[in-house]
């Protein structure tokens, strides 16, 4: 019996921390706000695509980044480059609407939430 207890204890206890993450991670995404979500710093920026490609191409130049590719058509983006630990910086860009654009910011394998700020920043300066 105390077993059984102790079991349905820990599982509500799981249960309530990772609803609450969810719920943390929905309002944040659904209110226009960057989220960092799975390694991953996403936000929508209020410019077309071009000019937040162009951004985020001088941002890499600017913060000395190796590129190693960059692609672009009218409804997307991609720019690939290193840093100095040659850990791979994808910075992907999706129009959303004509004046507004999706950035999602990855570093590494499982993301860095500062570089990715770092990086976001020096896009935001760029516009």
């Amino acid at each position: 019996m105390k077993k059984e207890k102790l079991l349905l204890v820990v599982l509500l206890g799981g249960v309530c921390v990772v609803v609450s993450g969810c719920v943390a991670a929905a309002i944040g995404a659904g209110a226009g706000t960057v989220a960092y979500i799975r390694g991953d710093l996403e936000l929508t920026e209020s410019a077309e695509l071009d000019a937040v490609y162009k951004a985020a191409v001088n941002a890499t130049e600017e913060l000395e980044l190796n590129l190693t590719s960059k692609t672009k058509d009218a409804l997307s983006a991609t720019i690939v480059s290193r840093d100095a630990q040659d850990k791979k910086v994808t910075i992907k860009l999706k129009a959303i609407t004509e004046d507004s654009t999706k950035i999602s910011i990855r570093i590494g394998l499982f993301g860095d939430e500062i570089k990715s700020k770092l990086i976001y920043d020096k896009i935001k300066d760029n516009l």
